[in-house]
């Protein structure tokens, strides 16, 4: 399997902005509309990707709203396979199901058509998303997966801030890849 080396992950990671204090004071908010921008970095991570899962026999790839659908769609279209979108409530247009997680101070929510695994036997899935942090939101996609009745085979994020350790309970039930870890 392909891996990236060291300068390859310094081009990466010096191709994603830093954005100090936003959302809110004491937050370095990790922008990857600058990675997406550089068309050298946007293409040595999905040459990657695609690398690491050409064999993988991948049938769905489902992406996490928002910027995970950026690199999920890109993926599936490399590797020629399906891609299914993870949403947050009321924003899929058909029968849907959803699985809730918990927030600091409250509860959230993630979704997927009831359908989206349907027409492949043991659908084997690959879940993308750009950052992780908490985990929360992850936890919840690989949970919804496994509910609609597919295997998700690995979570994989362009990045993992190691210090939240967001990566621990999605291990206790999947694969984890990380690109770049912060």
């Amino acid at each position: 399997m392909h891996l990236l080396n060291e300068n390859d992950k310094t081009f990466l990671l010096h191709s994603i902005r830093e954005i100090e204090d936003f959302p809110k004071p004491g937050i370095k908010f990790k922008d990857i509309t600058t990675l997406l921008g550089d068309t050298n970095a946007f293409n040595l991570l999905m040459d990657h990707l695609a690398s690491r899962y050409e064999n993988q026999k991948i049938d769905y790839i489902a992406g996490i709203e928002s910027r995970g659908f950026i690199f999920g769609a890109a993926l599936a279209a490399r590797l020629r396979t399906r891609f299914v979108p993870i949403r947050k409530p009321g924003k899929l247009p058909y029968t849907t199901i959803s699985e809730k997680y918990s927030l600091e101070y409250g509860v959230d929510e993630v979704s997927i058509h009831i359908d989206a695994f349907s027409g492949v036997a043991h659908p084997r899935v690959l879940l993308i998303d750009d950052l992780i942090a908490t985990g929360g939101t992850a936890t919840a996609a690989v949970k919804l997966i496994t509910k609609a009745g597919a295997t998700c085979v690995e979570a994989c994020f362009v990045m993992n801030l190691t210090f939240l350790q967001g990566d621990l309970d999605i291990k206790k039930m999947t694969s984890v890849y990380s690109v770049l870890e912060v």
